[in-house]
């Protein structure tokens, strides 16, 4: 049997080795081939997407720091300013849930304060299959378990997110993390490696085999989920070193120690070495002897493309080089010089270099059952390749088109079925139950029990409302709202559209808090790029989230594309998932809550349609097809607006989105949270389950229900009285009546009841 070509095993393709003899004008070594492949892997490179993310607005007045760096960072007022990043760890969480999930966790810290922002906050959107599959059981318990178990021990609370549970998802479960850090103007750097002679100092953690090809590799191919020859894949964390790092890290900047600083990520020292450089059009020139070894006998193809957990490489000029091993040694954390600038343009590898030319620092000790390394200034480079070239990588413009079934699908409205089955006047107390009960529905603390979400103090809202709230301190009375949201199904019927309904429930959720969007990132989850119909998709959802950006003012400051989310040949559902970050100038007092207040009118703000396709009701009749709700952006924009006013001003007593299970949904979820009843009429099932977009329940004291009618006509935006808060019973005329004791058991029990059975078993 031949042996597969080795560039080939390394996830290239031919036309990729032949761009890299090309560029090289030579056969490459084997650890270029192994640099080229992480670097121009997909995760990497975003070959496949570049062409695409350009047609997104980046650029607003207070946009300090857009697309391409370490995280996007905004001016929030006072000199202050707030670095944001969003992340996938998809494959690895697959692969190891604890692990995955908490070294996702860690990498997307590492993000934050390479650009010298302290980590304040973490979000979790996940996405898993079914709960009433055992191993979807245990996906699920692990991945929890690895965000709170290295979040909570690092010190950055999570202060909310979501899950959601589909099919689609049954092999290839997302584990998406988002992480806030604040910093001070004068604090903000970039990964920039200038200055000839100066040195690239690795800092942290040990270099071991764990995590080689890690991010870069398991997510940029499909992979089956029984696959253990990609267990090794899996990086390992370390919480502890990890707080370590940020406390050292973020002191070396207050001192003035580092000209640039980039966290080991994908790919490794290969990417973080020579990115920093190309930035700057220097070279650099690396010496794996430098590089401390937790294991005996690694190579340099293990050493520059290990994606070891808790590393950072700073760039550190000759003169301050005593200072930043002081400061180091002072944390506990390595310090070891491993790199040095040069002006030629070039990435090169040596092998016991430096200490034969005197280049400041000293050969760390080798791993037990490793000889030292000899030191020669006749060694000939491993690796000597254009710096650029790393970075570049191929560009592909692959072919995309709609699947055919398409219409089809989008033709076969469920309204017709379920209007069929529940006609006007049908009794849909059972409907009501059974969605309250859906885990996508019901009570998510069993997650967010298990996180530390008061951390730092300054969390004013957390996890379980429309956005999350968290006070800045640094900051004369100044605020930040934040909220993540997808909307999958509504994306597999059409993807602009649910690409604009993600943006649009964000925002809206962040205005339900009195702030106003900011700013947005995005984690791109799709299927397999080489598929037409993936990057139809994604095309799609790339120009359904720039109009609705572009509508909103809201600019797009980073993200991540995570390829490849497939498993047996299915893809996933197209998965957007964003995160937008609103500003409240003056927090006076806590935003009001979601709760209903015994007396109060209820109001609903927005139009509802009959808009079933790719809702929860419908979904759970089996009925997957039709089109999302309308997503009108002039209509969204006006609301948001007026929402975010009346909050700022104390109007409403209790205000909630409207989205997943429809209006019937968010009563009770308003009744749940303020233990109390209410009296509605709403119209049929179909109004009381459909999910219309761009709405939102108000609960009001009677003196202020004109008030809010009477702006909300000011302002174009429809608005209803529908009824009253009090009793003990939810109650829609000619549609449902169920107390509340039984709705609070069915919404609050449901996950608890289904992930007792990882005990049982």
């Amino acid at each position: 049997m031949t042996a597969e070509p080795l560039h080939r095993a390394l996830g290239m393709t031919d036309d990729e080795l032949e761009a890299v003899v090309d560029e090289l004008g030579r056969e490459p070594t084997h650890l270029e081939l192994a640099m080229y492949s992480v670097m121009w892997s997909e995760h990497c490179s975003y070959k496949s997407s570049r062409s695409h993310l350009k047609r997104l607005p980046t650029e607003a007045p207070w946009v300090l720091v857009g697309p391409g760096e370490g995280a996007g960072v905004i001016d929030v007022g006072d000199g202050i300013a707030v670095a944001v990043r969003i992340e996938s760890h998809n494959h690895p969480s697959a692969v190891e849930p604890y692990q995955g999930a908490a070294t996702g966790v860690g990498g997307i810290i590492r993000d934050i304060f390479s650009m010298g922002a302290r980590p304040i906050a973490l979000m979790d959107p996940l996405r898993f299959g079914s709960l009433d599959d055992a191993r979807t059981r245990y996906l699920f318990e692990g991945v929890v378990s690895g965000i709170s178990g290295y979040g909570n021990a690092v010190g950055v609370p999570t202060i909310g997110g979501e899950a959601v549970f589909d099919e689609c998802y049954h092999d290839n479960p997302l584990v998406n993390v988002f992480c806030l850090g604040v910093l001070p103007h004068e604090r903000l750097v970039l990964a920039r490696a200038e200055g000839v002679g100066n040195l690239a100092v690795l800092l942290g953690a040990s270099t071991g085999r764990d995590g080689i090809g890690g991010a870069s590799v398991l997510a940029s191919a499909g992979f089956a989920d029984a696959d253990e020859s990609k267990r090794p894949s899996v990086q390992v964390g370390d919480p502890f070193e990890e707080k370590k790092l940020i406390e050292a890290c973020l002191e070396l900047l207050d001192a003035d120690l580092a000209i640039g600083v980039q966290d080991l990520g994908a790919a490794g020292l290969s990417c973080a070495a020579s990115e920093t450089a190309a930035k700057t059009g220097a070279g650099m020139d690396v010496d794996v002897a430098r590089v401390a070894k937790r294991e005996p006998g690694m190579t340099p193809v293990e050493v520059l493309t290990s994606e070891s957990q808790e590393r950072m490489l700073a760039i550190v000029t000759p003169d301050n080089l005593e200072a930043v091993l002081a400061l180091c040694e002072r944390w506990e954390v390595r310090a070891t010089v491993v790199g040095r600038v040069t002006d030629n343009a070039r990435f090169r590898v040596y092998d016991g270099l430096f200490d034969a030319l005197g280049v400041p620092g000293v050969n760390p000790a080798p791993p037990h059952g490793d000889a030292a390394q000899d030191a020669s200034s006749d060694r000939e480079p491993l690796a000597d390749v254009p710096i650029e070239s790393l970075g570049d990588g191929p560009l592909y413009h692959r072919p995309l088109a709609p699947p055919n079934d398409l219409h089809d699908k989008q033709s076969d409205d469920p309204a017709r079925e379920l209007a069929a089955r529940f006609s006007d006047g049908a009794d849909c107390t059972v409907e009501l139950l059974a969605l309250l009960s859906s885990p996508n529905v019901a009570d998510k603390t069993w997650i967010s029990r298990q996180y530390d979400h008061q951390l730092f103090l300054n969390t004013v809202v957390g996890p379980g409302r429309d956005a999350s709230v968290l006070r800045l301190q640094e900051t004369a009375g100044r605020a930040l709202a934040l909220a993540v949201d997808g909307k999958a199904r509504f994306c597999a019927l059409d993807p602009r559209t649910g690409a604009r309904l993600a943006v649009l429930e964000a925002a809206r959720n962040v205005a339900c808090s009195g702030a106003r969007p900011l700013a947005l990132v995005n984690c791109l989850n799709f299927g397999n790029p080489e598929h037409t119909e993936v990057m139809w998709q994604f095309s799609e959802v790339i120009d359904g989230m720039a109009e609705a950006c572009t509508a909103l003012g809201l600019p797009v400051i980073g993200g991540n594309v995570s390829f490849y989310n497939e498993s047996r040949g299915a893809d996933i559902d197209p998965t957007p998932v964003v995160g937008v970050i609103g500003l409240i100038d003056n927090l006076k007092t806590r935003p009001v809550g979601t709760a209903l207040t015994s007396g109060d009118r209820i109001v609903v703000l927005g139009e509802t349609r009959s808009e079933l396709g790719g809702s929860e009701w419908a979904t759970m009749h089996g009925l997957r097809n039709g089109v999302p709700p309308i997503a009108d952006l002039d209509t969204a924009r006006r609301l948001h607006e007026l929402v975010a006013a009346l909050v700022v001003e104390g109007v409403p007593s209790g205000i909630h989105d409207c989205a997943d299970g429809g209006l019937a949904v968010t009563l009770c979820e308003m009744a749940i949270a303020g233990e109390i009843g209410f009296q509605v009429n709403i119209g049929g099932a179909l109004s009381c389950f459909s999910e219309s977009a761009s709405r939102v329940v108000l609960s009001l004291a009677p003196d202020r229900e004109q008030v809010v009618l009477d702006r909300a006509a000011d302002a174009g935006v429809p608005a209803s009285v529908i009824g009253k808060a009090d009793g003990t019973r939810l109650t829609a005329e000619e549609a449902f009546d169920v107390s509340l004791t039984d709705a609070t058991t069915a919404w609050r029990d449901a996950i608890p009841s289904l992930m007792a059975a990882v005990v049982a078993h």
